[in-house]
């Protein structure tokens, strides 16, 4: 049985995108599915390519570095399942499937990260969710000592929140998933933002080239290179709220975007909400309030999309977490709602969730 190199008080700052300084007590490096059954239980963080984490301190514990690599094709007529092994580059996922023409990634370009962070988060962009494409994926259950597969339906899909990512964190560990893709292009450019980049360049019926090209272009100007400025991509999450609260609203805030939430979360969302419901534009809230360009220390709010918090050179923990605290209570003067961070803070207390918008919901 081959056994994963093990790392002891092991770097961490190159491992998040957003750079700042930690270290573990024991990293585990992941390369062959062969080395799976050799794994011992616990960790206290799985990671991938480290754009969803933010470390806030060092880590007296194991974590778990998710290399696996492979991905594979199957068609059955125009319908094309892809496997990808968890360890794969999400972006180069995308482009070798456009490459391939299989289309139904194009929305989801140049979104940071690794195949198998993709579900734990949910990940989702310009009007496309990963739950509208996601067909299986395969993990590994450390109880039972034994390969599982879950389908869509299993796997409590919510706006950016998956069982993975709550309920069952830590027991399973994702080594690939299947998405159903189509040699059938099917362009969805519905988004304000994607439809307007379109309009701007005269395109009215974008190829997948061309949608895919919009995409990548909106998404550098709204988040910096993370190898030039270090982030984390957006910081907090779109609030979701009751449809009556989100009017009520509306009627201070005219300008601050709404969106009806995907169909799976029209259902049940992950704050247990049934019904019609909608989700809140969290950049603009804080632009409102002036937070764009603003920093403490090092830590600053990206002068393109205030929903993006950066690190422009040596940005300290205790800095971060200042400005998070006082955007978040910002907020919530003015617009009676309490952010929720959206990348994992490791090392942080529960302060930041110990109120929720759950009164806002019309429960």
């Amino acid at each position: 049985m081959q056994r994963p190199e093990s790392i002891t008080n092991a770097d961490l700052g190159r491992l998040s995108s957003f750079r700042l300084p930690a270290r573990a007590e024991e990293l585990v490096v992941l390369d062959h599915r062969d080395q799976i059954r050799a794994l011992e239980a616990p960790f206290d963080l799985v990671l991938g390519g480290g754009s969803n984490t933010v470390f806030i301190g060092d880590v007296a514990g194991r974590i778990l570095l998710n290399r696996l690599q492979g991905v594979e094709f199957q068609a059955s007529g125009n319908d094309v399942l892809v496997s990808a092994a968890a360890g794969e580059n999400w972006h180069v996922l995308v482009r070798r499937c456009l490459d391939a023409g299989v289309y139904g990634l194009e929305n989801l370009a140049l979104i940071p990260g690794s195949v198998g962070a993709a579900p734990m988060q949910n990940i989702g962009a310009y009007g496309v969710e990963l739950s509208d494409r996601f067909e299986a994926l395969e993990a590994w259950d450390f109880e039972r000592r034994e390969f599982v597969r879950f389908q869509a339906a299993e796997c409590g899909f919510g706006y950016r929140d998956s069982r993975f990512k709550s309920k069952d964190r830590g027991r399973f560990l994702i080594t690939s998933i299947t998405l159903r893709l189509s040699r059938r292009y099917r362009p969805t450019t519905a988004y304000d933002s994607l439809s307007g980049e379109l309009e701007r360049l005269g395109i009215t019926c974008p190829d997948a080239r061309q949608l895919t090209a919009a995409v990548m272009r909106l998404r550098r100007h709204r988040l910096p290179d993370p190898s030039r400025l270090p982030n984390a991509g957006s910081f907090f999450k779109n609030p979701i709220l009751s449809a009556d609260f989100a009017r009520e609203l509306a009627r201070e805030h005219p300008d601050v975007p709404q969106w009806p939430v995907s169909s799976i979360l029209d259902v049940e969302n992950d704050r247990g909400m049934k019904g019609e419901n909608v989700k809140l534009g969290a950049g603009r809230m804080i632009e409102k309030l002036g937070w764009k360009g603003q920093r403490i220390g090092d830590a600053g709010v990206y002068p393109n999309h205030a929903l993006v918090l950066v690190n422009h050179a040596q940005a300290t923990a205790a800095e971060l977490m200042t400005l998070v605290e006082q955007i978040i209570n910002s907020v919530e003067r003015e617009f009676q709602l309490r952010l929720e961070p959206e990348p994992q803070l490791i090392g942080q207390s529960n302060v930041f969730h110990s109120r929720t918008n759950t009164d806002r919901t019309g429960q």
